[in-house]
């Protein structure tokens, strides 16, 4: 079942991969951009999460906290993302995908609006692999390659304040979007 604007999240408390470190979401002082991202190792999550740390100053400026979801076993993730100054969370059994109504699909490699940011990030992995700066994904997931990827803005009282359901592996909000949700969700709650 998906979430609609306005639906209400309850209150829970996740663990991060890398330390261990309760991550509350929602966050009852900040505003939470929860994302669903695929497996350990994605190439497409992988770029789509650097251009997020590129500019997690400039989220953290507007309130937000950031916290990444994967569907991969916390052993393998933390090989991927112990690098990253945000809490990423491990549901290897889908709980909170089912919860929050993110799903797996064939279409999310074969819409081809897909194939070129596939492209682009195999290439940019295979480069930073050979560098020595990137880990391969293991070449089977528990769960699959084709999970789509979700997008959350949840205020501090648990209520979702803007959503995307992706409809390809590539469906993700670029960090332009994010800011100008939350720059307008302060600006409606003011």
């Amino acid at each position: 079942m998906r979430l609609d604007t306005g639906s209400t999240v309850r209150p829970r408390s996740l663990t991060a991969v890398t330390d261990g470190a309760p991550v509350p979401v929602p966050d009852p002082e900040r505003l939470v951009h929860l994302q669903f991202r695929r497996f350990a190792g994605c190439p497409v999550c992988h770029l789509h999460l650097r251009s997020v740390v590129r500019r997690h100053a400039e989220i953290e400026a507007v309130g937000i906290r950031e916290v990444v979801v994967f569907h991969s076993g916390a052993d393998e993730l933390r090989e991927h993302v112990a690098d990253l100054p945000f809490a990423v969370v491990a549901d290897p059994a889908k709980r909170l995908y089912a919860e929050f109504g993110v799903e797996s699909s064939p279409r999310s490699l074969l819409d081809p609006r897909a194939w070129w940011p596939v492209l682009r990030a195999v290439a940019v992995g295979t480069a930073e692999m050979l560098r020595g700066r990137q880990k391969a994904p293991a070449r089977t997931q528990d769960n699959g390659r084709l999970g789509l990827p979700a997008d959350f803005l949840l205020a501090p009282d648990g209520t979702v304040l803007a959503r995307s359901y992706g409809r390809h592996v590539d469906d993700q909000w670029p960090v332009d979007k994010l800011l100008t949700l939350a720059r307008r969700a302060r600006t409606v709650r003011a």
